[in-house]
């Protein structure tokens, strides 16, 4: 089993790769580690961050999918009707966008650290855009 470390706004969480439920999401991500961006507070979908991606292409489709990723489950987009993203539930998610329901390939689960990701979505929703950095442990 593949673990990743995951560091946001300086929290840090423990993961694991779905890798059995979403080998190609998985195998597509572990080959751009390591992978360092910006966390926003999610417009549409709830108590989520996401790392909006634009037209950068993971080439994969969809699997493993959901409308509804649990606090610490993390979903990738592959892009379509929205642009590609990855978005962390931290509380109660229902994955959509301007355009409507979306659903995405849960591929990471957080194993490490649930008790801290409802004040790590609070910091990003209240003091804005939070570095954030998957590496493998």
């Amino acid at each position: 089993m593949t673990k990743l470390k995951i560091t946001v706004g300086g929290e840090m969480f423990d993961a694991r790769l779905e890798v059995e439920k979403a080998p190609a999401t998985c195998a597509s991500f572990l080959s751009q580690l390591p992978f360092i961006d910006r966390a926003i507070h999610v417009r549409w979908s709830g108590e989520g961050v996401w790392i909006p991606l634009g037209d950068r292409q993971f080439d994969i489709g969809f699997e493993n999918a959901t409308s509804y990723p649990s606090p610490g489950e993390i979903i990738l987009y592959p892009g379509g009707v929205s642009e590609t993203e990855i978005l962390l539930a931290y509380g109660r998610v229902n994955f959509a966008s301007m355009a409507g329901q979306l659903a995405g390939n849960h591929f990471l689960t957080i194993t490490e650290g649930h008790d801290r990701l409802h004040a790590m979505g609070r910091r990003v929703l209240w003091e804005g855009a939070q570095p954030i950095s998957f590496e493998v442990v």
